[in-house]
């Protein structure tokens, strides 16, 4: 099973034929900016799709902290996205209260085990939207 650096290697040595359909699921590679080394961070996360709007969620299995790669995105919203062969650059934010009420439910059949980590934290796990830019 790919996981963590492995996960992200493999991806993009192969442009997502390895690694993009992960565990019933489909995977992103998402690049982050450090906010302390200022270094490209590579984070394999599971997305869905809505229309143009690429969809993230920051649960880091519900715990009380939000992962590290919303951290770095919340100082720095501009980030690289790898779908298959796709990478482009994106501005990345988190849902309006709205949104995050009409997407649960569409990340939630993606990946049930959200449901799970929401109840594991007082802290609404946010749902990040990736805007593809030029």
């Amino acid at each position: 099973m790919l996981f963590g650096k492995e996960h992200v290697k493999r991806y993009e040595e192969t442009d997502g034929a390895e690694g993009h359909d992960w565990q019933g699921t489909t995977a992103l590679i998402l690049t982050t900016t450090g906010r302390k080394s200022g270094e490209a961070r590579r984070t394999p996360l599971i997305y869905q799709r809505d229309g143009d709007a690429v969809l993230i969620v920051a649960s880091r299995g519900g715990d009380p902290q939000p992962p590290q790669w919303y951290l770095n995105l919340s100082e720095n919203p501009q980030v690289g996205v790898q779908i298959e062969d796709d990478r482009f650059s994106a501005r990345a934010r988190t849902a309006s209260d709205d949104e995050r009420t009409r997407w649960w439910p569409l990340m939630t059949a993606t990946w049930p085990a959200y449901d799970e980590y929401q109840t594991k934290t007082d802290r609404p796990i946010p749902i990040v939207v990736l805007e593809r830019e030029g």
